[in-house]
C-alpha cells in the first residue's frame, strides 16, 4: 500500500515506496545481483518484451529493485511519471538531448551550460548534421526568435554555470510546447525541493544525483525524469543502446543520502547566503553571483520560480591579474580546490571566461559552500583576500 501523495514532502523522502518491509528491516536490502530467473521461459519472454526497465526485472542493465526504490522517489519529487538514474549527470543530459533530435535537427542551447554538454551539442552532433544556436537565456525573445522549422530541442540550465543566468521556463516551455518542440532542463542546482520544472511545463528534467542528492561525495549518478510515453522511447532507444543504469548499491547509497537533503539544502543556503552577502561588501570584489541576493539582476523571477536557493554562487575580483587570482584561491585552507560541488565540503575554483554578454574575458571565481560553520568560511576567505590587493 503506497503512501498518501498529498503528505508532506519530507515524509515522502523517508518513507514512499518502502511500505513493505522485507524481513522487518527499517532499512532497504540492497539487491546486489546482475539478473533476475523466472519459472517459464514465457515469462521471460514478456519481460523482455513489454517491460524494458520495469517490474518484472529481468536484467540490472535495465532495472533492478533497489535502482526502482530510488526512481520512484525522485519521480513523485519532480512531479513526472517516470524517472530513471544512471551513471552519471552527463549520461542523463546526453540522452535527454539525443533523445530529441535526428539528422538535421537544431538545438536552441544556453551557453553557459554545464561544458561537456556544450561540447555535446556544438562539436559530437554536428557530426550528425545537428545544428545549433547558442543563446544568453535570460530574455525569452532571444531564444523565440532563435527557433526554426527544424528545431527540436531547447536546452535550459537555470540559473546557469559560472554566471547563474535565470530563464523564464515557463514562458519558453509554453511557446515550445505550440510548436511541438521538446525542452529539457539540468535542475541539480535548485533540486526538486527548490525548483520542479516539470510543473512549469518542461518535458525532461535532469540532474547530477552527484551534486545534492548525493550529497557525501562518495558516488557519480544522473538522472533523467519525463512523462510515461517519452520514458518508454528512451529506454528502448537511448538507455538501451548507449549505456546501463546506476548500479543497485550507488543507488542505495543515493536514497539513503536523499532522506538528509531537505536538512543539508537548507544549512547549504543559508551558509551560502551569509558568505555571498558578507563577500558582497567587500572592496575586493567587483560583483557576486548569487541568486539569493536582493541585488541579483533577475531576482523577480528568481521569487517567481524558486523557493530557495543554494551553497553555490562565483564572484568577479578587482584585481583581474591571474596571479594574484590564484594566489588568492591557492590560499583558502578550507575551501578546497577541486571540481563538482554538492557534498559536505567547500570547494573552489576559478575560470577565466568569456561566455556571450561579456565584452571581454574576466576572472571569475565560483564557490562552493559545504557544511561547515559560515563563521570559519568567512575567515578563511578574509586571510586570503589581501592576496588580490
Amino acid at each position: 500500500m503506497e503512501l498518501d501523495h498529498s503528505l508532506g514532502r519530507n515524509t515522502l523522502i523517508q518513507h514512499f515506496g518502502e511500505e513493505e518491509k522485507i524481513m522487518g528491516a527499517v532499512a532497504p536490502p540492497i539487491f546486489q545481483n546482475s539478473l533476475f530467473v523466472f519459472d517459464k521461459m514465457d515469462d521471460l519472454l514478456d519481460a523482455m518484451a513489454n517491460n524494458p526497465a520495469g517490474e518484472p526485472h529481468h536484467y540490472s542493465r535495465m532495472s533492478n529493485p533497489s535502482v526502482d526504490l530510488i526512481e520512484k522517489k525522485l519521480a513523485l519529487l519532480e512531479g513526472t511519471d517516470c524517472c530513471k538514474v544512471l551513471g552519471c549527470g552527463q549520461a542523463a543530459l546526453t540522452m535527454a538531448v539525443m533523445s530529441c533530435v535526428q539528422q538535421g535537427a537544431h538545438i536552441i542551447c544556453v551557453d553557459t551550460a554545464y561544458g561537456p554538454l556544450i561540447n555535446l551539442v556544438t562539436d559530437y552532433l554536428a557530426r550528425f548534421g545537428v545544428t545549433h544556436t547558442l543563446v544568453l537565456g535570460n530574455d525569452v525573445n532571444e531564444i523565440i526568435d532563435a527557433i526554426r522549422p527544424e528545431t527540436t530541442c531547447i536546452y535550459l540550465e537555470s540559473p546557469s554555470s559560472l554566471v547563474f543566468r535565470l530563464q523564464d521556463m515557463e514562458t519558453i516551455a509554453k511557446v515550445a510546447r505550440e510548436r511541438g518542440i521538446t525542452t529539457v532542463c539540468d535542475n541539480t542546482y535548485n533540486t526538486p525541493l527548490h525548483m520542479q520544472p516539470h510543473k512549469l511545463g518542461i518535458d525532461i528534467v535532469c540532474h547530477s544525483a552527484t551534486k545534492y542528492l548525493g550529497g557525501h561525495s562518495d558516488i557519480t549518478a544522473g538522472v533523467l525524469c519525463t512523462d510515461k510515453d517519452r520514458m518508454e522511447k528512451i529506454l528502448r532507444s537511448e538507455v538501451n543502446l548507449l549505456g546501463s543504469i546506476l548500479h543497485p548499491f550507488q543507488s542505495w547509497l543515493l536514497n539513503r543520502s536523499l532522506r538528509t537533503l531537505p536538512l543539508r539544502l537548507k544549512q547549504h543556503e543559508a551558509t551560502g547566503n551569509t558568505v555571498a552577502t558578507w563577500l558582497e561588501g567587500r572592496t575586493e570584489i567587483a560583483k557576486v553571483n548569487h541568486i539569493s541576493l536582493n541585488s541579483y539582476p533577475q531576482r523577480e523571477l528568481y521569487l517567481k520560480l524558486m523557493t530557495g536557493s543554494g551553497g553555490l554562487f562565483s564572484f568577479e575580483t578587482v584585481q583581474q591579474d591571474p596571479v594574484k587570482v590564484k594566489a588568492f584561491v591557492d590560499a583558502l585552507k578550507i575551501f578546497q580546490r577541486g571540481v563538482s560541488w554538492g557534498g559536505f565540503e567547500s570547494l573552489v575554483v576559478s575560470l577565466n571566461v568569456k561566455p556571450m554578454g561579456f565584452e571581454e574575458s574576466k576572472w571569475l571565481v565560483r564557490l562552493f559552500c559545504g557544511l561547515e560553520d559560515a563563521s570559519d568560511l568567512i575567515a578563511d576567505l578574509e586571510q586570503a583576500l589581501p592576496l588580490l590587493h
